[in-house]
């Protein structure tokens, strides 16, 4: 029997990676989004029998509520929660930056998901179900201009493990992936008309979404008897921050 999967942030990147992923594996999805004409786009080109679009921004908690609701029986049955949908909105630092780019990543990266989260938690259980969140290294190793984001994935990278802790004797299994350097829409990140993405990737041979979506279907189809707490990836042209020291000068 084919198994279920609940993916945000469908339209681009990761997330629709891992659709395409889970798709050509068996699975069907949910792929969540605020862009219809691409959700659309997924639904014509792998089925309506194996992809059903669910378009609303995760940040509404009523329309997520009515998306929920609305799943036709043959994907109402949830066995996996890809928490993937996020975004990083500026590279200033902290005294400089805007609180409304601020609160708009708390909303989608934090609150979002964890309403989310709470309301597929009941179908998940039943269905000795998995939750895959989309962390990232940024919540382990701080960066200069990273502030509220790295805050945000350092939230998500132990939610998830806590869900781990909370979900014990459920047969629910939980895992964070923390990714380093993925070249996807997510990273195009722009401050004024300066495309911050074009310094960022040169020469760097970063990950790609389809990297990190193999990683999931890997985590998703391992034997349920298995659980990967967390995952770190990085590609080998990145490294861990190292320590600075700021010295006056006489």
């Amino acid at each position: 029997m084919s198994r279920t999967a609940f993916v945000t942030g469908a339209t681009a990147g990761i997330g629709e990676a891992t659709v395409r992923t889970l798709v050509a594996s068996g699975w069907r999805c949910v792929a969540t989004g605020r862009r219809k004409e691409r959700l659309d786009a997924l639904v014509e080109e792998l089925g309506a029998d194996k992809v059903h679009a669910a378009c609303f921004d995760v940040r509404d908690a009523e329309a997520m509520d009515a998306a929920i609701t609305a799943l036709p029986e043959a994907f109402a049955g949830i066995d996996l929660l890809v928490n993937n949908a996020g975004l990083a909105q500026g590279l200033s630092p902290a005294q400089e930056a805007s609180l409304d780019d601020w609160q708009t990543m708390i909303d989608t990266n934090v609150t979002a998901m964890v309403v989310l989260t709470r309301k597929l938690l009941p179908t998940l259980i039943e269905r000795k179900g998995a939750i895959i969140a989309i962390g990232s290294v940024a919540g382990s190793y701080i960066y200069p201009g990273g502030n509220v984001y790295a805050g945000s994935k350092a939230f998500v990278n132990h939610f998830t493990l806590a869900l781990r802790a909370d979900l014990h004797g459920t047969g629910v299994r939980v895992t964070s992936i923390e990714p380093g350097m993925v070249e996807t829409e997510f990273t195009l990140v722009r401050t004024g008309s300066q495309d911050a993405s074009d310094d960022l990737y040169r020469g760097a041979d970063p990950m790609t979404g389809q990297d990190i979506a193999d990683t999931i279907r890997w985590i998703a189809e391992l034997p349920p008897h298995l659980n990967i707490n967390r995952i770190e990836l990085m590609p080998v042209s990145q490294d861990f921050a190292g320590f600075r020291v700021a010295r006056e000068h006489h």
